[in-house]
């Protein structure tokens, strides 16, 4: 406002100091605001396409104004030569981001190429949208809806000023010149909405002296220098004046002309009450309640804001008494679409690939953006030697999950295997839960997604995979430019056509180590070394020929870059999971991948829990688990649940034989304690091995409708006299995450449990010790016996440098019919193999079949 001064005719306006007391006590406001924000940093984005003077020069000041009270503002400009699509991205990334509380787009969009500035400014989230300028804030405006928008800046504070000179609003007549999408038009509404009179004008309004003469309150922002006349101002009017308008004239600046509003203010300020002054007048207090905007933008996110807590909706089950089967409740409910599930854990539509509306890939890159933020709980499932009747180790995987995220309210996040018609020592659930504890859609995790030609086929000659055939046949043919500048794997591959290693395991085991090396890998890169290291083949005099030596290493990682994006699914309650990997348990690992763990111990942030599961019991999977999966990845468990079932437990304790489609004993049916003791037994053992890794155990009891009080209670108290922390009963079958809620309750009091994580054996150590301490300590073998092929290897691979790589046991170590706890036995190795590129050794115990159904 002008000066303040008292003249013939009585009237009123504000000094320039007046005014930028009020700018002052505006900003202490806002900046007291801030501080109110429970320490929230409060960032906002100015996005500039080119480089105007002008624009620049109102970013400057707003920049400076935003610093001044707290706020961080960053400036992002893009080149004049950036695309539509270019910007849209860029904003659709800072929407997301849950760190920036305002987007500012800076008009106009100085671009050589064709932009639609309406497209992009709708592009700004409305809840981000500081400015007030997307479609959806003006229309809740126009509408009324004042206290559920973002109101534009200038119009904002045109309000303001008139506040506070103590004008009344509600009843006055009003005229708005100017129809702008940026002052005009909103300017109409909000003083509508006050309850004033308004008449809007615009240029081509006849006689638009007469309505300016009827004026109380008259706001002009048509962009014409000087149109209305100080005769036109009703006497003792507010005026307030948006205009910015250059003109030539005797009072100039360095660039020969002067600043003038829309009103000829020299004539209209001895008319009117009050007037704001252009050039310092308005803009002061649009950059004001720009700062104000922002404010309330970040106390609006606070409400429903939770320090590192998703926003996410769960589905609520409501269970049937008596229950269809899992394919009928699979389809019963109708899963949140892959792009929401995305954006409530705190992914960006950049970082997923969707799939079709219910999957989607997860991109790498997110590891790197959560970098500094610390893992949450990992949480490992393992359980019991596996038998026909079922142990439920994927359901209370994914009921925990269940429980963890829907009904306790902490980030939870399930990762599986994805499921093989394969076995898991001759015995494999579905692989994807049950009841009410399943991934959806099911089918769509059923489905077959083969890794193209690295899946083995039956081909005329040696029996091998089509990939290695093709190599074998160019090779055989001479060069070609497939292994050009690899003239000596030419040779070597040559040499080793007639090599019985060419036609046996050897090659038809490759596809399960690129399976196993995507189940290891910690990033892109370490997935193409242990690629390039895959041995495929050795020559005559006892070589190894790799995947590098070939030239086919980058090939292959070529192959893989989609297949190493872990798969993002969900829970029938809408909890997330990771559906990656499915490495044959025999002669690999038999866990979900590294990648698809670190990034779910990210996304929950430090207090949320991640639940992964271990492939076979305890002895095998677990074992597993930590001295080859926790050794390449460096993550330590912080709990191991064990999963057992009273029927289950029977069937160690000498309980009858069971086949698939075969009717159930009734010993499986009714109350048997005496045979449940006997397999209590089996259950004393398995804790006994998980514990040998220094972590607390929790052993989940999944019950079925026929296991009665007291084989439940029989089951706990020999679980916790064996050293299980706690032992509880579940049913995520049949209630899903309710259904282990006291699970859930467990496992978090496990996590604050003291612990430290060892491994079983060191690296250093012989192989055959390795072997040993693995079938001493796991399996309660008195020795082992390495035939004469295994001695071989052994020797062999130690000569090769190979000796310090853990070892996987492969197939069962006893025979089957042994239940319970078998013990005083001899340990007969067959074989020891190596996977060069996953990183482990792999001994043969039992016939074994190499072939793994492959999953992208």
């Amino acid at each position: 406002y002008d000066e303040v001064k008292h003249d013939k005719f009585g009237q009123y306006s504000l000094s320039i100091s007046s005014r930028k007391a009020l700018i002052t006590e505006i900003q202490t406001h806002i900046s007291f605001q801030t501080n109110g924000t429970d320490h929230l940093f409060l960032l906002t984005y100015v996005f500039q396409v080119g480089d105007r003077d002008d624009s620049n020069l109102y970013i400057t000041m707003k920049l400076k104004a935003a610093a001044e009270i707290g706020i961080s503002a960053s400036h992002v400009r893009l080149p004049k030569t950036a695309t539509e699509d270019e910007v849209l991205r860029c904003i659709v990334t800072v929407n997301e981001n849950p760190e920036v509380h305002g987007l500012i787009v800076q008009l106009p969009l100085d671009s050589v190429n064709t932009m639609d500035p309406e497209k992009v400014i709708n592009a700004v989230a409305p809840e981000k949208d500081v400015d007030g300028l997307t479609s959806i804030n003006a229309g809740k405006l126009s509408r009324g809806n004042l206290g559920d928008c973002f109101i534009p800046c200038t119009p904002k504070g045109c309000m303001e000023l008139i506040r506070q000179t103590g004008t009344s609003v509600a009843g006055k007549n009003a005229v708005v010149i100017g129809r702008s999408k940026v002052v005009g038009a909103p300017m109409y509404s909000l003083l509508l909405w006050s309850h004033a009179t308004v008449t809007s004008c615009h240029s081509k309004t006849t006689d638009l002296a007469a309505q300016v003469g009827r004026a109380d309150i008259l706001v002009v922002g048509a962009g014409r220098a000087e149109m209305v006349k100080g005769a036109w101002v009703k006497q003792g009017a507010v005026v307030i004046d948006c205009g910015i308008n250059h003109v030539p004239g005797i009072f100039t600046n360095s660039s020969g002309v002067r600043v003038v509003g829309d009103v000829h203010y020299p004539s209209a300020k001895e008319r009117a009450g009050y007037i704001t002054q252009v050039p310092g007048g308005v803009g002061p207090m649009t950059v004001a309640m720009l700062m104000e905007n922002t404010v309330q933008s970040a106390k609006h996110f606070l409400k429903t804001y939770q320090p590192r807590k998703w926003n996410i909706s769960y589905t609520k089950l409501k269970p049937q008494k008596s229950q269809p089967s899992d394919t009928t409740l699979a389809h019963s409910c109708t899963p949140k679409t892959i792009g929401q599930l995305a954006r409530e854990v705190g992914l960006f539509s950049k970082e997923v690939e969707p799939y079709g509306t219910t999957r989607a890939k997860v991109r790498l890159e997110i590891i790197n953006r959560f970098k500094a933020q610390p893992d949450g709980k990992y949480v490992v499932v393992t359980g019991i030697t596996p038998t026909p009747l079922g142990e439920g180790k994927a359901t209370t995987t994914l009921g925990l999950a269940q429980a963890l995220g829907a009904h306790l309210h902490v980030n939870s996040f399930a990762c599986v295997c994805q499921p093989s018609q394969g076995s898991y020592f001759g015995v494999k659930g579905g692989g994807v839960g049950g009841g009410y504890s399943q991934v959806l859609p099911r089918e769509e995790v059923h489905l077959y997604h083969s890794l193209g030609p690295l899946r083995r086929r039956s081909v005329e000659g040696p029996d091998s995979s089509p990939l290695c055939f093709r190599y074998i046949f160019y090779f055989s043919r001479g060069p070609c430019n497939l292994c050009v500048g690899h003239k000596h794997a030419q040779a070597a591959f040559l040499d080793c056509l007639k090599h019985p290693h060419l036609q046996g395991e050897l090659c038809r085991s490759v596809a399960s180590e690129v399976m196993a090396v995507l189940v290891l890998s910690t990033s892109l890169e370490d997935m193409r070394c242990r690629l390039a290291r895959t041995v495929v083949a050795y020559s005559r005099v006892g070589n190894p020929v790799t995947t590098e030596d070939l030239g086919i290493s980058g090939v292959l990682a070529a192959l893989m870059r989609e297949a190493v994006m872990p798969n993002l699914m969900q829970t029938m309650e809408g909890s997330p999971v990771f559906v990656h990997t499915c490495p044959l348990s025999d002669i690999a690992p038999g866990n979900s991948s590294i990648l698809a763990d670190q990034i779910a111990l990210k996304l929950v942030g430090p207090e949320g829990f991640v639940v992964t599961e271990a492939g076979g019991g305890a002895e095998t999977g677990m074992e597993r688990f930590v001295d080859i999966k926790c050794r390449a990845s460096g993550l330590c468990p912080d709990v191991m649940v064990m999963v057992a079932s009273v029927r289950a437990l029977k069937m160690h304790g000498g309980g009858p034989a069971v086949t698939a489609g075969s009717v159930m004993p009734k010993e499986y049916l009714e109350e048997n304690l005496t045979l449940l003791e006997n397999g209590c037994i089996h259950l004393k053992r398995q804790v006994e091995n998980a514990m040998a890794f220094g972590l607390p155990v929790v052993v989940a009891i999944n019950t079925f409708s026929s296991d009665t009080g007291a084989e439940l209670e029989l089951v706990c108290a020999r679980a916790k006299q064996a050293g299980g922390v706690e032992a509880v009963p579940c049913s995520p079958w049949a209630e899903g995450g309710a259904g282990a809620v006291e699970l859930g309750q467990a496992v978090r009091r496990a996590a604050d449990t003291p612990h430290r994580m060892n491994f079983l054996y060191d690296l250093e150590i012989p192989i055959v010790n390795k072997i040993r301490t693995i079938a001493r300590s796991m399996y309660g073998a008195d020795n082992v016996e390495l035939l004469p092929e295994a001695q071989r290897k052994s020797t062999l691979f130690s000569k090769q440098g190979l000796a310090n790589l853990p070892v996987c046991m492969a197939k069962t170590h006893h025979d089957a019919e042994r239940k319970g706890v078998p013990t005083g036995f001899t340990l007969l190795v067959r074989d020891v193999s190596v996977h060069a590129g996953a990183g482990f050794l792999y001994a043969s115990v039992g016939w074994v079949s190499t072939e793994a159904l492959m999953r992208p």
